[in-house]
């Protein structure tokens, strides 16, 4: 057993102007007055069960309204209420305020359909299905004079917005793309590959046992992080501290960022595997093979210009590499290690293209 009730209730008291040394009257464990009552029992204090049954009972509107906010604010950047944090009179309105009921309703007593006959309530997987199935999601984020006319700031999602993926996702965007993917779930933290002697600039140095073999090649998702001192590449792309709590990720656009990209140990293995990939699966044939790179890394067919300025690149780095820039990559066995030097400088250029690391 994990846990359990105790016995007898410990006691708890009012500290008079905060000091721990001074206590004033008991205090009794209950719910705001301002909001829905509690239905339990006279005979007992509530409990930490009977907080969980208060939260999610039908009558409380505002736990789905606060949870469906922020699913949407992860679609869209930012939620149909701006202020997340805040439902109260000093938060802001909601943008969609009719929208915002619906979905809270919706999330709490959902409607039956052909893909959930027997729907259930606070299903956050039907509110995800819901929410990305939508026109308003599907929508493309290029932007038009039209629409800007009418909605400048898209504050009423006249298209898509454009958003930078979180730190997680663009190490499993470069794993992904690279073929190097480890799908497994759950098990230990993974430690990437980081820049000598980062661990020496926090408060003391820690211990980081980088990650060999498959388990190096996990998702993001599973990633240690000292609070002090996280991994370089999540710490450039915005990943949270660890110190506080972060309901809104912060989304900077720097050069460091690409330096990251071009140069981490990391992504250099990414672009490996990437060009190891190509040259594997595609005949003898560079423009085939650009463009099966093109749509691994970005999920479309590359244009006739990209092609043509990719296929350059390529002409340029087979001529220019060095004997000595050849022997330095692991070519895979049949592969000419002039040719795949070349092909590692395509797949760099590729993972650092903004449009990669980004949900359009």
């Amino acid at each position: 057993m994990v846990m359990r009730e105790a016995a007898k209730p410990r006691r708890t008291y009012l500290q008079i102007k905060g000091d721990f040394t001074r206590d004033g009257g008991d205090v009794k464990a209950h719910f705001p007055s301002a909001l829905h009552p509690f239905k339990g029992t006279a005979d007992r204090e509530p409990n930490r069960l009977d907080l969980a049954n208060w939260l999610v009972d039908t009558a409380n509107p505002l736990t789905a309204r606060v949870l469906v906010n922020r699913v949407w604010q992860q679609y869209f950047g930012k939620g149909l209420v701006d202020t997340e944090n805040d439902f109260g009179t000093q938060g802001s309105l909601p943008s969609h305020p009719e929208l915002l009921d619906w979905l809270a309703v919706e999330f709490k007593q959902p409607t039956a359909t052909p893909h959930s006959p027997s729907p259930i309530p606070y299903s956050l997987k039907s509110l995800h299905r819901l929410i990305v199935t939508s026109a308003t999601y599907r929508q493309s984020s290029a932007a038009r004079a039209d629409l800007t006319r009418v909605d400048a700031n898209n504050k009423w999602l006249a298209r898509q917005n454009r958003l930078r993926l979180d730190a997680e996702i663009v190490r499993d965007v470069g794993l992904t793309a690279s073929g190097l993917l480890t799908p497994t779930l759950g098990g230990p933290s993974v430690f990437p590959p980081i820049p000598e002697n980062a661990m020496a600039l926090g408060q003391r140095r820690q211990p980081w046992p980088t990650s060999t073999g498959p388990n190096r090649y996990r998702r993001g998702l599973y990633t240690f992080h000292f609070r002090a001192t996280p991994p370089p590449s999540m710490n450039v792309f915005d990943a949270p501290d660890g110190f506080s709590t972060c309901t809104r990720r912060i989304r900077s656009n720097t050069p460091l960022q690409a330096l990251a990209l071009l140069n981490d140990t990391a992504y250099v293995e990414f672009a490996e595997g990437l060009a190891t990939r190509v040259l594997r699966e595609v005949p003898a044939n560079d423009a085939a093979r650009l463009e099966h790179a093109f749509r691994l890394c970005l999920a479309r067919k590359p244009a006739a210009t990209e092609t043509a300025r990719l296929g350059d690149l390529l002409k340029t780095e087979l001529a220019a590499v060095t004997d000595a820039e050849a022997k330095a990559v692991k070519s895979p066995a049949g592969v000419e290690p002039k040719q795949f030097a070349a092909w590692m400088t395509v797949a760099r250029v590729l993972l650092n293209l903004d449009e990669t690391i980004t949900r359009e």
